[in-house]
């Protein structure tokens, strides 16, 4: 987890340009060239399978209860979380990022498709929690799937962006929300999910790309969100095997992670396969499925 301003400048170059090469990936162009790096599974540490786990459906927070958020940082900055505690419990948060830029309209009219229902199906029928990171386009495409999504108490709805620019720059071509716009963007966007109806949405924030610096994370503080990062790239965007996809979130998982992956068919059509053997496979070697927001609340 990055705790200060300081420690987010020291994330490794190298691991830092491979986590937003996925996450910017789903946001550009939808060509197999503009996919991302795949992290190697190969020195990642094996774990003995233990009896499997029984899926059960996550305790639901009380009526009004807000979700929990990380105390801001110096000057106001909105902190960052990239993965809860390593000795809470073998627990892990699945996480999926609904892209959707604001040019990709004319494309969705044309019958690409931006959304993933059949994810969404096979998480509720396997009983995963996940934390959903929605843009405010995609809200705007899918109410009804937006509206589902956020009223069933299995998942929680989180912003990222309302078109997927990117927040700071370089960050792989997309385009800028300017610096004094970055607040309203995150506001805009959740604006959308109170139009199109969504009910459960948390307060948190995942940049675009995962791109940001302290600059951004002050300018966007008075929103009171929490910026939600991760610590295993699943590679599911453009993957076109499932096996791989699964290969390596299987392999890095440890306790506390936050998997990123994407719920887009145009961008992420392997996802909903990959589902199918990375939850057994997690539960056999022990992990309970459950929300960013569990974690932070477990911090």
């Amino acid at each position: 987890m990055i705790h200060s301003s300081r420690a987010r400048r020291v994330l490794a170059p190298a691991a830092a340009a491979l986590l937003c090469g996925a996450l910017a990936a789903c946001g550009a162009d939808d060509s197999p060239a503009a996919g991302p790096g795949k992290p190697s599974a190969a020195s990642a540490p094996s774990v003995k399978p233990t009896a499997p786990t029984a899926p059960t459906a996550p305790a639901t927070p009380a009526a009004g209860s807000p979700a929990p958020t990380l105390p801001p940082g110096p000057g106001g900055a909105a902190p960052v979380f990239s993965h809860g505690t390593r000795d809470g419990g073998k627990r892990v948060a699945l996480t999926f990022d609904a892209d959707m830029t604001a040019d990709q309209d004319k494309r969705a009219a044309r019958g690409a498709r931006f959304d993933n229902p059949q994810l969404i199906a096979t998480l509720r029928r396997l009983k995963v929690p996940a934390t959903v990171f929605m843009t405010g386009k995609w809200a705007e495409q899918y109410p009804a799937q937006a509206r589902s999504i956020g009223g069933d108490p299995l998942f929680e709805v989180a912003n990222h962006s309302y078109a997927h620019h990117a927040f700071s720059t370089p960050c792989y071509k997309l385009p800028t929300v300017p610096l004094k716009g970055a607040r309203a963007d995150v506001e805009r966007a959740f604006d959308a999910f109170r139009r199109a109806g969504v009910k459960n949405t948390v307060p948190y924030f995942r940049f675009p790309g995962g791109c940001h610096n302290d600059a951004v994370l002050r300018a966007i503080g008075p929103t009171k969100a929490t910026a939600v990062q991760w610590d295993v790239v699943s590679g599911d965007a453009f993957a076109k095997q499932a096996g791989p996809v699964a290969e390596t979130v299987l392999s890095q998982v440890k306790p506390g992670s936050v998997v990123v992956m994407h719920c887009t068919r145009s961008a992420a059509p392997v996802t909903e396969e990959a589902i199918r053997r990375i939850v057994p496979g997690l539960r056999a070697k022990g992990y309970e499925f459950v929300r960013v927001s569990d974690l932070i609340a477990g911090h």
